[in-house]
C-alpha cells in the first residue's frame, strides 16, 4: 500500500510540475529575483539605489534618501510581446507599468513622454483613484478598464500586457479589462482627447522598452516574465 501511495504522490508532483512549466513555456525572466541585471534607471547606465532587491522582489523604497530614484527600464526593446508581472502597493501608493518607451533622453525627458501605461494604484487611498481612467488596470488617461478585479492593498496582483501587431490587451488577475487597437485613427482620437494631446512622440513607437514607475511611493514587483510574439 505504501508503494502505491508513494507512486501516486510522485505522479501528482510530476503532473503539477509539468503544468507549471507549460504555463511558463516560451517566457523569459526579466527579473532574476537576485539583482537588477537587465535593468537601469531611465537615461542612466545603472539602476537607482531606491530600487532594492528583497526576497525575490523589486521593492521601491522612497525613504532611502533623496537620490537613487527614477523609473526602472529594461535594457532591451520589445515590439510584439506578452508581459506577465506581479505587483502590490503600500497604502496610498501610485506606480505603473509603462511600455513602448523611446529612451532618447535628450528628446524625451521621461518614460511616459512616449510610453503607454497600465496603472498600478491604491484606488481608495490615492487621489488618482477618483479620476476616470486613472485607476488600477486602466490604460492610463486613455481607456477605463471594463471591470476592477484588483485585490486589496498589500495583496499581490498579476498584470498582463499582450501586444501583437497593434492589438493590445490588458489583463488583471486573469480578467481581460482593456482591449484596443493601437496607432489607428480611433486610437489617435483617444490621444487627442487625453492629457497627452500634443505630446510629440507619445504612443507612436511600435518597439520600445518597458519600465516600472517611480511615482515616489512604495511598491513591489516580482515574477516578471516576457514572451516575444
Amino acid at each position: 500500500m505504501k508503494k502505491y501511495i508513494f507512486s501516486a504522490m510522485f505522479l501528482t508532483a510530476v503532473i503539477g510540475s509539468a503544468a507549471a512549466q507549460s504555463g511558463k513555456k516560451g517566457f523569459t525572466k526579466l527579473f532574476d529575483g537576485k539583482s537588477t541585471t537587465g535593468w537601469h534607471t531611465y537615461g542612466q547606465a545603472t539602476a537607482g539605489s531606491k530600487w532594492q532587491v528583497e526576497d525575490g522582489t523589486l521593492h521601491f523604497v522612497p525613504k532611502s534618501g533623496r537620490e537613487g530614484g527614477g523609473d526602472l527600464v529594461t535594457d532591451k526593446e520589445y515590439s510584439n510581446f506578452h508581459l506577465k508581472i506581479d505587483w502590490k502597493v503600500a497604502p496610498k501608493a501610485n506606480s505603473g507599468i509603462i511600455f513602448y518607451i523611446n529612451e532618447e533622453k535628450a528628446k524625451y525627458s521621461n518614460t511616459y513622454s512616449t510610453g503607454l501605461e497600465m496603472q498600478v494604484l491604491d484606488n481608495d487611498g490615492h487621489p488618482d483613484g477618483k479620476i476616470t481612467k486613472h485607476r488600477s488596470g486602466d490604460l492610463y488617461d486613455l481607456i477605463k478598464s471594463s471591470s476592477e478585479p484588483v485585490k486589496p492593498v498589500g495583496e499581490w496582483n498579476t498584470a498582463e500586457i499582450i501586444s501583437k501587431n497593434g492589438k493590445l490587451e490588458l489583463k488583471l488577475n486573469g480578467v481581460k479589462i482593456v482591449s484596443t487597437t493601437l496607432w489607428d485613427d480611433q486610437f489617435k482620437a483617444l490621444i487627442a482627447g487625453s492629457k497627452f494631446a500634443g505630446w510629440e512622440g507619445f504612443a507612436t513607437f511600435k518597439s520600445g522598452k518597458i519600465a516600472l514607475q517611480d511615482h515616489g511611493n512604495e511598491v513591489w514587483y516580482r515574477n516578471i516574465m516576457i514572451k516575444e510574439l
